[in-house]
């Protein structure tokens, strides 16, 4: 499909209902990411979270609708706002708090925190505090995969601000030229760190820009995980048939919390409440809620408290790393 926006949701509104399963996994994942971030930000002002967060709350559908697409063996590459897909894809929630509080017991052994998770079994292969640097990893992986005749799908995410990066146009081409099995997610959310949209591009048309460099492209509106998932599995599924690629979804989104921290920024010049207001009332988790039976919600919501206590717990009694650590990872071992 090449249209944008009205071809994404009559995929979402126009075919037969997604089955049961699949509508409580999205719902579950979206809650459970909600509810960690949320946890995350009630924590944070205590300062045993040892590094800077950068919230996802209000852009879970994004991680959750692509990663519902993908299979076990496919990976992503994600940004600096990264817990969203490190959750989605399956990375350890109990490794992803100890990183947070910088403990040795960490997914990154409590040195990268937040914005490094990794947990390469799961097909989370990293995430870059550095604005579009994960892009050309996440080419390089896939052309590898490409050259070694894997049935992997390499999804690489990454916000508005990274497609005015030179890394970004010459990733695109790179992927474009060797077609490689890639799938490219613009998490717009509108902003680049403080800065609109509006005030930085002068046309808001990031979508269209890849088909410059010969890949198919989309926009997704309305921060909707249906359309999302759907649009994201038809470009997953004809990558896994062909072995070849690129693909490239341009997701519209919106993040509820400050740039970098816990709190809501409404009281900020940059953006008001009437501007934040339509995208909270389209929050998807209420959505998908209204669509599952009473008593597999209470359950959902029962497990993922749980297991969040569980997580917490975990990364609260594990030790620092001993100095040692700082000489570990440093080079490849031969």
């Amino acid at each position: 499909m090449t249209g944008k926006t009205k071809g994404s949701r009559a995929k979402a509104t126009g075919k037969k209902a997604l089955p049961l399963e699949v509508l409580e996994r999205l719902y579950s994942q979206m809650l459970r990411i909600r509810r960690v971030e949320e946890e995350t930000a009630r924590i944070y002002p205590s300062d045993k979270i040892k590094s800077p967060v950068h919230l996802s709350i209000g852009q879970e559908p994004v991680a959750v609708g692509v990663c519902e697409a993908l299979a076990a063996q496919d990976v992503l590459f994600g940004t600096y706002r990264s817990h969203a897909t490190y959750l989605a894809k399956g990375g350890d929630l109990k490794s992803m708090m100890a990183e947070l509080y910088g403990k040795a017991t960490g997914c990154a052994r409590g040195k990268g925190g937040s914005m490094h998770l990794v947990d390469v079994p799961h097909g989370a292969m990293g995430t870059s505090a550095v604005v579009a640097t994960a892009i050309p990893h996440a080419v390089g992986y896939a052309y590898a995969m490409k050259v070694k005749k894997q049935d992997v799908v390499t999804v690489s995410f990454f916000g508005d601000g990274a497609t005015e990066e030179g890394a970004f146009h010459e990733s695109l081409n790179f992927a474009s030229l060797k077609q490689v099995p890639a799938l490219f997610i613009c998490e717009n959310n509108g902003y680049a760190v403080y800065s609109p949209f509006r005030v930085r591009q002068a046309h808001n048309n990031i979508w269209e820009r890849p088909r410059g460099f010969g890949i198919e492209s989309v926009r997704v509106e309305g921060n909707d995980v249906l359309a999302i998932y759907e649009q994201a599995r038809e470009f997953v599924s004809r990558i896994r048939s062909t072995g070849t690629g690129p693909y490239f979804m341009e997701c519209m989104t919106y993040r509820w919390r400050q740039h970098v921290g816990p709190l809501e920024d409404l009281d900020a010049p940059y953006r008001t409440p009437g501007e934040y207001k339509p995208w909270v009332e389209g929050d998807q988790i209420p959505r998908l809620e209204k669509m599952l039976p009473a008593d597999t919600v209470a359950r959902i919501r029962q497990g993922i408290e749980s297991e969040l206590r569980e997580a917490i717990q975990f990364a609260e009694e594990s030790p620092f790393p001993d100095d040692a650590e700082l000489w570990t990872q440093l080079f490849k071992e031969a």
